[in-house]
């Protein structure tokens, strides 16, 4: 299979990456179509790019590739409590350079793609044609969002059975598609999910969740150094990332040639690249963007400067932008050179992923022998007589039909999600401080003392339904 090994003295990864020609490798490139780069979704990887791979639009018409980010799908790395977005950007570089890739268009989905495509533009601008950003995240987190990745981390790295890993994942399918996302698509996520990331392989859950909840925004003096055509592609009613952001990005993108273009699909919510009916729209608009831009042919040639040279001249840039002369000195060969997180940080980052590694190797782990979990979600849903809802709770209904069975109650869709602003660096220090001291036992035991009556009023929602208040 192809990768790309990059290696250090402080740093170690595999990239996976995948590509549309015959034989998965960019030696099948044809020169004269255009190259385009795709960043998979957050907690996914590219093989959930196949609603555009798999699309005549841009499979017929470009040269596609994709790479698994280095904590997710087929990339393996040495877990680095220094990850951060920055090091990411660096990641792509050093394989677009091995790979000696063409400019290309970048097409990012999601948090983290996002961010690391932004970065990766202003420090590498010749490898890029344009970008073209899928739901842009509010610069950091906002505050209930924040919260609830807390938990669901907690609650996924450390369940003890199958039910209580699906009720996680089925809280983090609303959070990636939305809450009316199909039971098909639904199910396909958390078998993925299971697989990919389950606890007894928690360390890399850990820090990708760390990569987005510990990030620093970009600063506007930043943004003013893309100059590239930028398309963001947003959905209307996208809940965890409000329409609103996507706007500030546009109005920030002030160098931009033409303007960044905002377009706002009808009725989208997360995960646009993934979900059939918005996918084929955000195909659609990448495409008539792409195509009126310059033809830029594919050739794979070397870069005029080595690979160390160039690195070190983004380096240069970085520790202009950051306005820190030490960043400079650093090995221009590690993409840990590139992580622009404190010290304090990065110590609370590493201290996370040591606690989560204890135990790692004897966690559960939901799937089989065969290595696939032992049923669908959708099939749990159906092994007892409460009817599971789309919200994921089950309702007992007193309306049975004449045969005996129970007639399931029309669905009302849950509340809406609360609104807030995005975490100040206060707050976000303070999850990490708690994340760092966490443990397997540290969950809500409510000891409650006096009168029944004192007892019965007491009663306390679960923790995700605090949430949602």
């Amino acid at each position: 299979m192809p990768f790309v090994d990059i290696y250090s003295k402080d740093d170690y990864a595999s990239i996976f990456y995948t590509t549309n020609t015959e034989y998965d490798c960019v030696g099948g490139f044809e020169p004269e179509k255009p190259t385009i780069l795709m960043l998979h979704p957050t907690t996914l990887d590219s093989s959930w790019l196949t609603e555009q791979f798999s699309d005549p639009r841009l499979g017929s018409n470009f040269n596609l590739i994709s790479f698994d980010m280095r904590v997710c799908g087929k990339s393996t790395c040495r877990a680095n409590g220094k990850h951060d977005s920055w090091v990411e950007a660096a990641d792509i570089a050093i394989c677009s350079q091995t790979l000696h890739l063409p400019p290309c268009h970048i097409f990012a989905c999601e948090t983290i793609a996002v961010n690391s495509a932004l970065r990766f533009a202003i420090l590498f601008p010749e490898m890029c044609l344009s970008l073209t950003l899928c739901n842009v995240p509010a610069p950091t987190e906002t505050k209930w969002v924040f919260n609830a990745y807390d938990e669901m981390m907690q609650a996924w790295c450390y369940t003890e059975d199958l039910e209580s890993l699906e009720h996680v994942a089925m809280e983090l399918t609303r959070f990636l598609v939305g809450s009316d996302c199909d039971a098909d698509l639904q199910d396909d996520l958390i078998e993925y999910w299971e697989i990919a990331m389950p606890p007894c392989r928690r360390t890399r859950t850990v820090e990708q969740l760390g990569v987005i909840m510990n990030r620093t925004p970009l600063k506007s003096y930043m943004l003013k150094e893309i100059t590239h055509p930028v398309l963001i592609i947003h959905g209307e009613k996208n809940e965890v990332c409000p329409p609103k952001y996507a706007e500030r990005l546009v109005a920030d993108l002030v160098n931009v040639e033409g303007g960044a273009i905002l377009y706002t699909v009808k009725g989208g919510t997360g995960a646009l690249n993934i979900v059939p009916g918005t996918a084929s729209i955000t195909n659609q608009v990448f495409t008539k963007f792409v195509s009126r831009l310059p033809h830029h042919r594919s050739d794979l040639t070397p870069s005029l400067a080595p690979k160390e040279e160039r690195m070190a001249v983004a380096l240069g840039k970085l520790a202009q932008l950051m306005g820190d002369s030490a960043i400079s000195l650093r090995d221009p060969l590690s993409p840990m050179s590139f992580s622009c997180l404190t010290q304090e940080v990065i110590q609370g980052q590493t201290d996370s992923l040591e606690l989560y590694r204890k135990g790692e190797g004897t966690a559960f782990d939901p799937c089989g022998p065969n290595g696939k979990p032992s049923r669908k979600f959708s099939e749990n849903r159906k092994q007892h007589w409460f009817s599971g809802e789309k919200d994921g709770l089950s309702y007992a209904s007193s309306s049975f039909a004449k045969n005996g069975k129970q007639e399931a109650e029309p669905y009302e869709r849950s509340l809406p999600l609360p609104q807030s602003e995005p975490v100040t660096g206060d707050l976000a220090h303070q999850g990490r401080l708690r994340r760092a001291t966490i443990s397997p036992s540290s969950v809500d035991k409510h000891v409650i003392k006096g009168s029944m009556a004192k007892v019965v009023n007491s009663n306390n929602p679960n923790s995700f339904q605090r949430l949602l208040k």
